[in-house]
């Protein structure tokens, strides 16, 4: 068995990461971490131009018709490299919602534009609530003549004031419903909230009577949770390879800044303590890396494997991602701490990654009740 990426894929990884050295250095982050929408438009269209927007989408719709262990392989650049934007909830959740459950306005309107970059989408599904469950879905959608009118909270939405539509989870009178909302529909109020990392803003979303036209409804309506239960293991797998990527720079910079940093007239990499803790993170990351392309696979080809897969690749990939920035940042010493340093741009994502859509004790539990302990 080869358990290795294919020659196409390592030929994709080696070029996203030359890429992402020009077009994304560390002072890049920097600029955006200042910037009112933490998003650069100019990369995303790059980005776009190397066919990564487009990976996943049909290629009857404009894009490459690729699988989730190609995306797994440019997300773990992208994590590397600690890309800010919309990226991972763009051309993967949305673009795989409306893959999955779109129907063939939907997918001719918006699979050709994510495609080429030319527009955003977003998911918005938590609430104050912060569950991960059908039951934590409060949002409603009151059915009328034309369509849908929405009303209620969202929180934590990524990106949402550069999206151009909104996938959002609400309840219908049947279940839990998807529907499409455009930014700029009336009644939508966007409010930017704090958060540790900056490369990945989100913001509250205050829907007031907003309302959308039948054609909005991806999938059937209340059968919207068989969709949504789908995105969440595909954002498990995609944070995992986005992680894995962090990880590895992470030990990289360590070992890197251990080497130049001297005391006591030789460099700091010499001592023994600096070398456990290398040998600790390689030994985390490399096991680390099967697991997330075993994931990816699995959401390739093997469906019944997806949920228990992408449990373990969040679950372990939270915690080693977290640990590997922990370490690396003792490695630097005192440095590591201070706002100059590149370090804490991997440290803040790593912290980021670790709680979204679950961290690692939720994962647990879950990965317990899929396999009935």
């Amino acid at each position: 068995m080869d358990f290795g990426l294919s020659e196409e894929q390592e030929l994709m990884q080696s070029s996203a990461r030359e890429f992402l050295s020009q077009e994304c250095p560390a002072a890049f982050v920097r600029d955006l971490y200042d910037d009112t929408d933490g998003f650069s438009p100019e990369l995303h269209r790059k980005m776009a131009e190397m066919g990564w927007t487009g990976l996943l989408v049909p290629e009857a719709h404009g894009g490459l018709g690729l699988g989730m262990l190609d995306m797994a392989v440019v997300l773990e650049e992208i994590g590397r490299a600690v890309v800010p934007g919309p990226f991972l909830f763009s051309a993967v959740l949305t673009t795989l919602a409306l893959i999955q459950g779109g129907t063939a306005a939907q997918k001719k309107a918006w699979l050709p534009r994510f495609a080429s970059g030319e527009a955003i989408g977003t998911l918005a599904f938590l609430e104050e609530g912060d569950r991960l469950d059908a039951e934590g879905v409060s949002l409603k959608a009151e059915k009328t003549r034309n369509g849908y009118t929405l009303s209620g909270t969202k929180m934590f939405v990524p990106f949402a004031a550069v999206a151009d539509v909104l996938l959002v989870v609400a309840r219908t009178e049947e279940g839990v419903s998807l529907l499409l909302v455009e930014r700029g529909t009336p009644g939508l109020t966007i409010k930017p909230l704090d958060i540790t990392d900056q490369t990945r803003r989100v913001y509250e979303l205050e829907f007031k009577n907003v309302a959308v036209p039948k054609t909005a409804l991806v999938g059937e309506e209340g059968q919207g949770w068989k969709i949504m239960s789908q995105l969440l293991d595909a954002a498990c797998i995609a944070l995992a390879a986005d992680s894995l990527g962090g990880a590895q720079k992470s030990l990289e910079m360590a070992v890197d800044y251990t080497k130049i940093r001297t005391q006591f007239n030789r460099p700091i990499a010499s001592f023994q303590a600096m070398k456990h803790m290398a040998a600790e993170m390689t030994s985390e990351i490399e096991p680390a890396r099967s697991l997330v392309w075993y994931a990816a696979y699995a959401f390739d080809a093997l469906p019944d494997e997806i949920p228990r897969a992408a449990a373990l690749a969040k679950i372990c990939l939270s915690d080693v991602y977290s640990r590997t920035t922990n370490r690396a940042v003792q490695m630097h010493g005192g440095i590591g701490f201070t706002w100059e340093h590149d370090m804490h741009f991997w440290f803040k994502r790593a912290k980021w990654n670790e709680f979204a859509f679950g961290d690692a004790t939720y994962h647990r539990e879950r990965l317990a009740q899929l396999e009935g302990f």
